[in-house]
């Protein structure tokens, strides 16, 4: 959303201090502190080290966007501020967003900014150093975070195409879409393909959902339709091998919706929005959902909900659950204690780190300053292990982390036990065994055992 559509809707915004608030007798939330700058695009990843990263849109030295590191006790720093070069901006202006890849790089998009206006791809270490990788031709401005499929190199879209790139930075386009229709979201699946959406294009005009191989064919699957189906949308895939989303607007109240895609393109609304008197159910999701270690999905809504009433034009947000089957539990609203200092308007999705809570973040806050601020939500859940990559062959290796995995003793691939090294108590190094098949990875500690929230997917 542009800065002039949120004047519309919010009177104030800013953010101060931590606070925790108790949303329930289950939920807690805590405000760990302020960011430079004001999220809005993507959401925050957990990476190897444990720690979060995320990326402001506006803000940093220049104004000109920021990438950030979230501890999981909530020291927050500044790791980059784009614009180096006030007004040329040839590193990069307004983030979109930043991934990890295999070789446990961050790489992300802006907007706009690099050698041409048109916006760039780029790398970052975890300690900052900054390489700039591609800048677009004019008027190509990235717009979707960035994939990484099994052959290594990194997937997006930009204007009417999508595009391949190697970490090193050699730009291939893959597809070009017809003038006008934009991929706005890629999605790597378990059969080796992409799946996506597009904001136009389609028989209704509405955009489309697609497969795409890795050679460059692209198929229709669904022809959305606004009114009902909703527009501005989001992606991910869940363990049922089904795709769930966001949609920001339209839907039977006009709120936005949350749906389900199967990979057949079987197209079903979960949850319509403003279901609620005063949309107090949340409105205009545009963060994407994540799915839990207990199967459930958690997103965000920047407006509606019933906090905030003196700050927001709409109420200023919510914090969502919404089970698989579509029931739809608000877990917290934003502004719910004075000065908003628990943050308004999320617009960024949730993340959920290996020791089970939540993090995100929020636009603004309280009036003290004109930033965002970054929250842990607390629903009791257990913590867990992910992959970096989440998917490899046999002979590859993979970084396992989590919590607590000093004297860790043991480590399997769904039930295949395999050779590894503990580098540290946040991180282990460990190798897919030959036989492997896809499944959940468990990692034996002195404590428990610890199972990845996400299938590991043993490739050919």
């Amino acid at each position: 959303m542009k800065i002039s559509e949120l004047g519309r809707l919010l009177s104030i915004f800013a953010l101060f201090c931590a606070a925790t608030v108790v949303a329930s007798s289950a939920q807690t939330l805590t405000t760990l502190g302020n960011v430079s700058g004001n999220p809005e695009y993507g959401s925050m990843i957990q990476a190897t080290d444990g720690n979060f990263y995320g990326t402001t849109a506006y803000g940093g030295n220049t104004g000109h966007g920021t990438i950030y590191r979230v501890t999981p006790t909530g020291t927050i720093s500044t790791v980059y501020s784009f614009c180096k070069v006030k007004y040329v901006c040839s590193d990069g202006d307004t983030p979109v967003s930043v991934m990890q890849a295999a070789d446990g790089n961050l790489y992300g998009v802006t907007m706009l900014g690099g050698a041409n206006s048109g916006g760039t791809v780029f790398q970052i270490t975890k300690s900052g150093t900054f390489t700039s990788l591609y800048s677009f031709p004019y008027q190509m401005n990235p717009i979707a975070p960035l994939v990484q499929g099994p052959d290594g190199n990194l997937y997006g879209s930009s204007a009417n195409t999508i595009f391949q790139i190697t970490t090193a930075g050699v730009l291939a386009t893959l597809v070009t879409l017809p003038k006008g229709v934009d991929a706005v979201q890629l999605v790597l699946a378990n059969d080796g393909k992409f799946y996506g959406t597009t904001g136009e294009g389609g028989l209704n005009r509405d955009g489309f959902f697609f497969s795409l191989t890795p050679a460059g064919k692209v198929t229709a699957l669904y022809n959305f339709n606004t009114t009902t189906d909703g527009s501005g949308r989001t992606l991910m895939l869940a363990a049922d091998g089904n795709f769930y989303g966001t949609a920001q607007f339209g839907g039977a109240n006009n709120g936005g919706t949350l749906f389900r895609l199967t990979p057949t393109g079987q197209f079903s609304i979960l949850h319509n929005f403003c279901s609620e008197t005063s949309c107090a159910d949340g409105e205009w999701p545009t963060g994407a959902l994540v799915q839990a270690n207990d199967g459930n999905l958690y997103g965000a809504t920047p407006l509606g909900g019933t906090g905030g009433i003196d700050y927001c034009v709409s109420h200023c947000g919510t914090a969502f659950q919404l089970t698989l089957s579509g029931t739809l539990t608000t877990l917290y609203n934003f502004c719910s204690v004075a000065d908003c200092t628990d943050g308004l308007a999320p617009y960024q999705g949730i993340v959920q780190g290996t020791d089970g809570n939540f993090y995100g973040a929020t636009y603004g806050g309280s009036v003290a300053n004109s930033g965002g601020t970054v929250y842990r939500l607390s629903t009791g859940l257990a913590p867990f292990v992910a992959a970096n990559p989440s998917f490899g062959k046999a002979g590859y290796t993979i970084s396992i982390y989590g919590s607590n995995l000093t004297g860790a003793t043991s480590v399997t691939f769904n039930g295949t036990p395999a050779s590894f090294g503990v580098i540290g108590p946040t991180l282990i190094k460990a190798q897919v065994p030959a036989g492997a098949t896809s499944g959940t990875i468990q990692v034996t500690t002195p404590s428990g055992t610890l199972s990845s929230n996400v299938s590991f997917q043993v490739t050919p």
